[in-house]
């Protein structure tokens, strides 16, 4: 392939993008990645404020999963939305990727029963049903297995919807542009959605619409408290991660149709997918009933490298592409991919560690040149 060829594809990697009210400098999104780095009040601390300002020049940061009560933390060292110091943390980040040009929505996330008490300091594991993942998880007694979770009440879930309201507001009023709602990688909102973790004979079990009601009455509330076009939904169907199994191609369609037929009419900012096929029928098909942009996400099992990101936007298989562990080792990623330039690789062993080792010391393309 000739340059020339490729500097036009790299035209519409890098051109700008509207989804809803954010308005992206271009097509690189930072993926929603764990990190861990908040300690045990789950404050954004001057790490974290760091680490995501010397990201700014991606077109959107989604923030790691930040959790809207304390049931639903999932990790030691998550960060919250909580309380007034989280509020006041998140500010921080907010003000100084803003300082840098950029654009950053914080992810809300309930790990449902993904977590434990020991994690989520007491506090009751919540799920749709009363089914314990079949594994162990980190806490701060070291690895345990997974508690059986307590199975949320009709009355109960309205208080958890009520929650991702209440930090959506919090995220808005600490300065973020917008807020994705967490419903993939078999968390709660995904629990809800598939048949193996949700066994319900309620109005949010059984059949494909009612194990999507309970994500179409979040998402549906979120947006109608901070504006839908600051709202975006991440799914992963097919995922079948953590429990959360979805093995049968038609129900998964079934289910996830109603779903994105419901919020459709909402007008969201945009809808994130992580698929391996983003360019497959299932992700496209979703999209199309969605009718609204798309952020495609390939990289879990794999990375997700320059050139699919540049075919992805190329082909219009997706207005924007997810990427995430070459944003981790790479602060200026979206220079080093429009110029070429090498990258660095990412260190494993660090992502869910403690410090600045692997998190804020990656060398910038100027330093690595120097």
């Amino acid at each position: 392939m000739s340059e020339g060829n490729d500097l036009a594809q790299d035209m519409d990697l890098f051109s700008p993008v509207t989804l809803g009210d954010l308005e992206l400098a271009n097509r690189v999104v930072m993926a929603p990645l764990t990190r861990m780095r908040a300690g045990a009040s789950g404050v954004p601390n001057d790490l974290v404020v760091e680490h995501y300002a010397q990201r700014a020049s991606i077109g959107l940061i989604i923030t790691e999963g930040t959790y809207p009560r304390f049931e639903s933390q999932a990790f030691v060292g998550q960060p919250g939305i909580v309380t007034d110091e989280q509020v006041a943390g998140w500010a921080r980040v907010a003000e100084a990727v803003h300082a840098r040009g950029g654009r950053i929505v914080m992810q809300v996330m309930h790990g449902g029963r993904v977590t434990h008490p020991d994690t989520n300091n007491g506090h009751r594991v919540e799920a749709p049903s009363a089914i314990a993942i079949d594994g162990e998880t980190h806490t701060t007694r070291g690895k345990q297995p997974y508690p059986v979770p307590h199975a949320l009440t009709v009355e109960e879930a309205a208080e958890v919807r009520d929650s991702f309201v209440t930090a959506s507001r919090r995220a808005i009023e600490a300065g973020l542009d917008g807020v994705e709602v967490h419903g993939a990688n078999g968390y709660l909102l995904h629990e809800f959605l598939s048949p193996a973790a949700n066994t319900r004979d309620d109005v949010y079990g059984g059949s494909p619409e009612n194990r999507a009601r309970f994500v179409v009455e979040v998402v549906t509330a979120v947006a109608e408290a901070i504006g839908a076009g600051k709202v975006g939904l991440r799914i992963s169907p097919e995922h079948n991660i953590q429990g959360a199994l979805e093995t049968d191609r038609d129900d998964v369609l079934a289910t996830y149709g109603t779903l994105l037929d419901q919020l459709r009419p909402l007008g969201l900012a945009y809808l994130s997918v992580l698929h391996a096929e983003p360019a497959g029928d299932l992700v496209q098909e979703l999209r199309r009933r969605f009718g609204g942009p798309l952020i495609a996400n390939s990289g879990f099992s794999t990375v997700t490298t320059r050139e699919e990101a540049v075919a992805l936007i190329e082909a219009a298989h997706a207005e924007a592409c997810a990427v995430g562990r070459p944003a981790i080792a790479n602060p200026d990623l979206v220079e080093r991919w429009q110029g070429g330039h090498p990258e660095n690789e990412p260190n494993g062993a660090t992502f869910y560690a403690e410090g600045a080792e692997g998190y804020t010391d990656y060398p910038s393309l100027q330093l690595s040149q120097s």
